[in-house]
C-alpha cells in the first residue's frame, strides 16, 4: 500500500500544495482517479496535473508532493481548458 492510499482526497480539495523544497504548487482544485489538479498564481494562473503517485503526504492542511516546482513546470503544467 502506498502512502497516498490513506489520504481522504475530499479533504485535500482547496488545500495548499507544496513540493520538495516547500515549493508553492498552488491550491488543490480537483482530484481525479490518477491526478491532482492544482492552480497557482493570482493574475497569470498556472495549472498542474500531478500524478497521485507523487504525493508524499497530507497533514490536513497541506498536500506535499515528491517533486520540485521546476519538475512540475517541465512535466505537469497544463492548459486550463483541459479541466473545465
Amino acid at each position: 500500500m502506498s502512502s497516498f492510499d490513506n489520504i481522504d482526497w475530499n479533504q485535500a480539495v482547496k488545500k495548499e500544495a507544496r513540493g520538495i523544497r516547500d515549493d508553492d504548487l498552488g491550491e488543490v482544485q480537483q482530484i481525479y482517479q490518477e491526478n491532482v489538479i492544482t492552480k497557482v498564481g493570482l493574475i497569470d494562473k498556472v495549472t498542474y496535473s500531478i500524478p497521485k503517485s507523487l504525493v508524499d503526504r497530507f497533514d490536513g492542511h497541506t498536500l506535499r508532493f515528491k517533486i520540485t516546482k521546476e519538475e512540475a513546470e517541465a512535466r505537469f503544467k497544463t492548459k486550463d481548458e483541459v479541466w473545465l
